[in-house]
């Protein structure tokens, strides 16, 4: 039985609604890791649970059907760098959880439109005009308000959340470019694979078993929300162009700031308040300028 590549179709609002199903899933991801964090887990052991698991789901779910289509790619360059800039967005971001609320951590992952729109001149050579490179420039000021350098509440683990957004813009690019190129079990695959074989070595090092029945479900879970959280962006991203699922993540500033609050009892600070809405509007103003530069095209080139 072969495995079946589905084509980009133009389903946007199914599209957005994966997305948003997907960002619930991914606050309750970053807060598994800031509880196991807490608790006394190794950042890597709690990273190679979450790719471990996810891995069996996909071996699971898709080897009956035949091991050869799960492991056939048409690209395996770009699977791999895409499987590596998850993986370097997880090790930012798990790590960087255990030192800054989830509030601040959220709001750096806010910049990910932005830092789409800067790769995608690398990637795609779009050209970007001073309107979007403005809206970039004024997004990055609000995340220099919420982390305020310099003062005593600043920490350098803002610094490794940033580049878990640099490379969690990377991995949504690099999702878009093979849509419809693999099915989206190949590339749930090669996510996995290539961090299981990678962290293998580091892994056990410093091994620490949960000691309570919540923290091993919370342990067990981490996987399985990772898997459903990418699962709906890689499909996601058949049904819609990334520049307009892009600012549907926003909703997560909701459950980021009730979970904070009601988890960790780290509710949003004033700069928070006043940050992130600059950031927030810079990535809208964004969406809209693209919205409208592609009106002419149609929806056919909106490969982005």
């Amino acid at each position: 039985m072969s495995t079946t590549i589905a084509p980009l179709e133009e389903r946007r609002l199914f599209g957005i609604g994966l997305v948003l199903c997907a960002n619930l899933l991914f606050t309750c991801l970053d807060g598994s890791a800031k509880w196991l964090g807490l608790v006394g887990l190794p950042a890597m052991q709690i990273i190679f649970a979450r790719y471990f698991v996810h891995l069996v789901i996909v071996s699971a779910v898709n080897l009956p059907k035949g091991s050869r289509d799960l492991v056939r790619t048409a690209n395996l360059r770009i699977q791999i760098v895409r499987a590596l800039a998850l993986l370097g967005s997880s090790l930012c971001n798990f790590t960087a959880v255990r030192y800054l609320p989830l509030t601040v951590t959220g709001a750096i992952g806010f910049t990910t439109p932005l830092i789409i729109c800067l790769l995608s001149v690398v990637f795609l050579h779009e050209q970007v005009g001073w309107r979007r490179w403005t809206a970039i420039g004024v997004g990055f000021i609000g995340i220099l308000i919420i982390v305020h350098p310099g003062s005593e509440a600043f920490q350098p683990a803002t610094l490794l959340s940033l580049a878990g957004a640099g490379f969690y813009g990377a991995y949504v690019l690099l999702t878009r470019r093979l849509a419809g190129v693999d099915s989206a079990a190949t590339q749930q695959f090669y996510t996995g694979a290539v961090a299981v074989v990678l962290l293998l070595p580091f892994a056990f090092a410093d091994w620490i078993w949960p000691t309570t029945t919540l923290d091993w479900v919370v342990f067990a879970a981490v996987g399985v929300i990772g898997f459903l959280g990418h699962q709906f962006v890689t499909v996601a991203h058949r049904f819609a162009p990334a520049s307009t699922l892009a600012p549907f993540s926003y909703v997560q500033i909701i459950f980021i700031a009730a979970l904070s609050w009601i988890v960790f009892n780290q509710p949003p600070d004033i700069w928070f308040l006043l940050g992130a809405p600059i950031v927030v509007g810079s990535g809208f103003y964004i969406w809209l300028r693209e919205r409208a530069l592609s009106k002419p095209v149609g929806p056919v080139t909106e490969q982005r």
